[in-house]
């Protein structure tokens, strides 16, 4: 009999642990629209930053500033709020903080949505630590739910937000800070060339003295199609970028198309089996127009040595 029943409770208290695991597993399912929740309250605490520093903003003009309809894969609205991470540590910089080392993370083929929501929460700890750093009163905003919101509503409201913090900034991203993205731009690109086996024989492109950023936007548009032609040989999920075409862009737009070069590079990092993490951007100062643009058309003829990328793939 005692045999028995310490056999029953056995078995209960593995029924119980079986359940525990069942809603630990089962019971968060993160959703765009609870990620867009999260940038709306990001949103609201830019805002209040805003006004406590009696600091003008016009919002629908911001908004329709940088309106897209690219239907954006979870990884790049991922990199849009590790755009996010970097004006911050500019915000932390003007207030005499130490810089924090954006989180970053290996390359995966599809990045899971629950990361992005991850990130709307350093966001918004970020915040609240430079509040409290600077004695700023916090406030506690109540936020409504949120229906059938995608990925390109979040990245919207993401990109609202760091034009946001341009205001807050009281600046952009300058030439210097381009450049640095474009270097980690460069490492990956490398990488893959490495990978593949290929010899790179490359130089840097001749400077155009009258480079604008609208030239180094071009170029970057031109990568992204690249890999969009690497990413349909491999059988991997692509995004069309082109609407995202303009006639007059700023560093901060610049900035931006670098930040979506990475993230789609991570997918043929991850399809060839790089693990290794893009580095983390290197501080330059006094860095030109000309000198992004000479480094970014380095990268498209890096990239154009690449013909065929399934030649390793996974089967190697």
């Amino acid at each position: 009999m005692i045999s028995r029943d310490n056999e029953r409770g056995k078995c209960m208290k593995h029924l119980v642990l079986v359940c525990m695991l069942s809603v630990y597993v089962f019971a968060v399912e993160i959703t765009p629209s609870d990620v867009y929740r999260e940038v709306m309250r990001i949103k609201k605490e830019v805002h209040y930053l805003l006004a406590y520093n009696n600091i003008k903003y016009d919002e629908k003009k911001l908004q329709k500033a940088v309106h897209v309809t690219v239907n954006v894969k979870p990884r790049d609205v991922w990199q849009k709020s590790y755009e996010i991470m970097i004006k911050i540590n500019i915000l932390r910089s003007m207030y005499k903080l130490p810089s924090i080392s954006p989180v970053n993370m290996a390359p995966v083929l599809n990045l899971n949505p629950d990361l992005v929501y991850e990130q709307t929460q350093r966001i918004l700890t970020e915040l609240h630590i430079f509040e409290y750093r600077n004695s700023i009163p916090m406030k506690k905003f109540n936020i409504g739910k949120y229906e059938n919101k995608t990925p390109m509503d979040v990245f919207n409201g993401l990109s609202y937000v760091s034009a946001a913090m341009d205001k807050l900034n009281r600046s952009s991203f300058t030439p210097s800070y381009v450049f640095a993205q474009n270097m980690r731009v460069y490492d990956d690109v490398s990488l893959i060339i490495k990978r593949l086996g290929i010899e790179d024989n490359t130089i840097p492109a001749k400077i155009n003295q009258n480079a604008t950023p609208n030239d180094t936007f071009d170029t970057g548009m031109r990568i992204l199609e690249k890999i969009k032609q690497l990413q349909i040989l491999a059988g991997i999920s692509f995004v069309d970028f082109s609407p995202l075409d303009k006639g007059s862009a700023t560093p901060s737009d610049v900035f931006s198309i670098t930040q979506m070069i990475i993230a789609e590079l991570q997918t043929l990092k991850a399809y060839l089996k790089i693990n290794s993490i893009t580095i983390a951007a290197k501080e330059y100062s006094s860095k030109t127009p000309v000198e992004v643009d000479q480094l970014m058309s380095w990268n498209l003829r890096k990239l154009n040595l690449v013909d065929n990328i399934v030649m390793v793939g996974r089967g190697d």
